[in-house]
């Protein structure tokens, strides 16, 4: 198990810092990553542990978690999947005193590093995450991977942002994700995996207050990673009085829009796999 060469795609160094600095405070503030995060666990359980779950045999034995963040997803498949081993992967190093109390058990380790340059353990039956992947750089070379590492049947199970995610904010900043539809990621995936379940959804998040709060919101959640604009005044007030403008409720309360993506795959293990000989190491 190791983790190669980094893969450059957006600034990764700085999206690393800006989730590092939010270690603290994303717990309280990331309330639809949580959400996100048990509808990705609900789905895993009925799409692909079913039977397991009938015959009282735990349904993955081995599992891997990349972009653990701060681990309320990994609590999640601690306790409710019990696997024999538990690797929790993320980008920032310091995620770690965040999951150290899930560490005490041998078989939960912690392994910061790029995701996408990531060797899986040998044996993994289940790789999975939750709004990690729209970080990434080559998503299909990392689907690739994914199923290079994944025992016969594996499960790929994640969770991403699609294209409406946080609209608001490119509309008014110009500034964000190139996020990916839903049957763009089905694309991606179907000459390696075979597609259990795909559904997507739109969530607003309400916020009582005038702008500024949004703002703090995503500071306090990590996510303004790609934005490296510095914000003046006369910049954060146009910024509210635009938000206000176009976004605002009658009582002049806005909201801001994620748009989760939730997708369970199994490896396929018969035929040729186009593409996959150019991606292997």
């Amino acid at each position: 198990m190791s983790c190669n060469t980094a893969i450059q795609s957006i600034d990764k160094v700085l999206v690393a810092q800006r989730f590092a600095h939010a270690r603290n405070t994303y717990g309280r503030e990331a309330r639809v990553q949580q959400q996100v995060a048990e509808k990705m666990l609900r789905l895993l359980l009925e799409h692909a542990c079913t039977h397991s779950l009938r015959d009282s045999i735990p349904p993955f034995r081995h599992v891997a978690e990349f972009g653990c963040g701060t681990g309320s997803y990994s609590r999640l498949l601690l306790h409710t999947l019990q696997p024999e081993t538990l690797l929790l992967n993320d980008l920032c190093p310091e995620m770690e005193e965040c999951v150290r109390e899930l560490c005490t058990p041998a078989r939960v380790r912690f392994l910061p590093c790029d995701a996408e340059t990531l060797d899986f353990p040998p044996g993994t039956d289940l790789i999975t995450s939750c709004s990690t992947l729209q970080w990434f750089a080559d998503p299909e070379r990392f689907f690739i991977r994914c199923h290079r590492f994944l025992t016969d049947d594996g499960i790929l199970a994640f969770s991403t942002f699609g294209r409406q995610n946080m609209h608001e904010i490119r509309t008014l900043t110009g500034n964000g994700l190139d996020y990916l539809s839903v049957e763009s990621l089905q694309a991606l995936l179907s000459p390696y995996f075979d597609i259990l379940h795909a559904e997507e959804e739109v969530v607003s998040l309400p916020f009582a207050t005038p702008p500024l709060q949004v703002l703090q919101h995503l500071k306090q959640t990590g996510v303004t990673g790609t934005e490296k604009k510095i914000w003046t005044r006369g910049r954060l007030q146009a910024f509210c009085d635009d938000y206000i403008r176009l976004y605002a409720h009658a009582d002049r309360s806005v909201s801001l829009t994620y748009h989760p993506i939730y997708i369970i795959a199994r490896k396929k293990t018969n035929g040729n796999l186009y593409g996959y000989a150019d991606y292997t190491d």
